[in-house]
């Protein structure tokens, strides 16, 4: 099984900026794509961004130019860099994966976006 463990959320103002992390329970050199979900109060849970082991990326296409990730695979971490932020990217934020055919979710971190 892998382990997802997110990090980095927290308030911030709107048009501020936060790093989100996701360190994985193992090496991610294996796992093709690896990606960011958020639920924002009342809503399902939307895909982000995702990023192949080759550098590929999709982004949600609202968040365009805004959020950037990236995956260091030597240290088991995918980042999303999210920057101007509005009080509409207030969610929890989910890193996930797929391997071995199964899925995996972490616990989630909350990013709030409020003066």
């Amino acid at each position: 099984q892998v382990q997802l463990v997110e990090s980095g959320g927290g308030l911030v103002q709107p048009g501020g900026s936060l790093r989100l992390s996701c360190v994985a329970s193992e090496s991610i050199f294996s796992i093709n794509t690896m990606g960011w979900y958020r639920r924002a109060p009342g809503k399902e849970r939307v895909m982000v961004a995702l990023i192949t082991n080759g550098g590929s990326t999709n982004y949600r296409d609202s968040l365009k130019g805004r959020f950037t990730i990236s995956r260091d695979n030597a240290k088991n971490t995918v980042y999303l860099q999210m920057n101007s932020l509005k009080p509409e990217d207030q969610a929890v934020y989910y890193c996930n994966c797929i391997h071995s055919r199964r899925t995996y979710w972490g616990q989630g971190t909350q990013v709030t976006v409020s003066s």
